[in-house]
């Protein structure tokens, strides 16, 4: 093993490409192991490993059912148009925006 600590950085540098270099390589080689032991198992349970691994195993496929948002209740009201309302989420709207710049207290929109 070298002395790390008096290696010149160039030494350093190019230690480290070889190493992620030598990592890629048993990465691999590894990787390949591990699918011929994958495919021996399928093998054994009479399936051949790309019927388990791509999906297209017989079947109903699922799609996950997601419940319809709710409106949420409005929490303001325009002082000027009670029909404009609000909830107060998201972003507040342009009568909102100018009745609290024109200095109407929140409360006061309240429903």
């Amino acid at each position: 093993m070298a002395n790390l600590s008096k290696m010149t950085r160039k030494q350093l540098e190019k230690l480290i490409k070889d190493a992620h270099k030598a990592l890629k390589i048993i990465e691999n080689k590894e990787r390949r192991e591990a699918k011929k032991a994958a495919a021996a198992a399928a093998a054994k349970f009479g399936f051949k490993l790309d019927e388990l691994t791509t999906g297209t195993a017989p079947g109903p496929k699922r799609t996950p059912k997601t419940a319809p948002k709710k409106p949420r209740e409005p929490k303001y009201a325009n002082p000027t148009d009670p029909k404009q309302t609000w909830s107060g989420m998201g972003r507040q709207p342009g009568w909102y925006r100018d009745a609290l710049a024109a200095g109407v207290d929140p409360k006061t929109m309240e429903i």
